[in-house]
């Protein structure tokens, strides 16, 4: 684990890996589909943050309810506008 310029604490794929109960070359398929987006050591070492944590645990619920890859993604771009979209809403509020 390493920290973020943030403060942030920074996990290795495999730690996530146990964390999630996610395999890791599902990790690494989601990160290729778009799904998550885990920062990058200067090495090329993927180094995941709490919110992609928590964004992989959405992840394997949607697949656990048998949703595919392309829906998940669908899902998960409707829910990140949405929260925009009430950010924005309570901020002009």
């Amino acid at each position: 684990m390493t920290s973020a310029a943030s403060g942030g604490r920074l996990f290795s794929i495999s730690h996530v890996a146990e964390l999630t109960g996610v395999g890791v070359r599902s990790l690494r398929q989601y990160e290729a589909r778009g799904l998550v987006t885990p920062a990058r050591s200067e090495g090329g070492t993927r180094r995941f943050s709490r919110a992609d944590i928590a964004r992989l645990r959405r992840v394997r619920e949607l697949v656990d309810v048998g949703a595919n890859l392309a829906s998940i993604g669908i899902i998960l771009d409707l829910q990140d506008e949405n929260t925009s979209l009430r950010y924005e809403l309570r901020r002009m509020q």
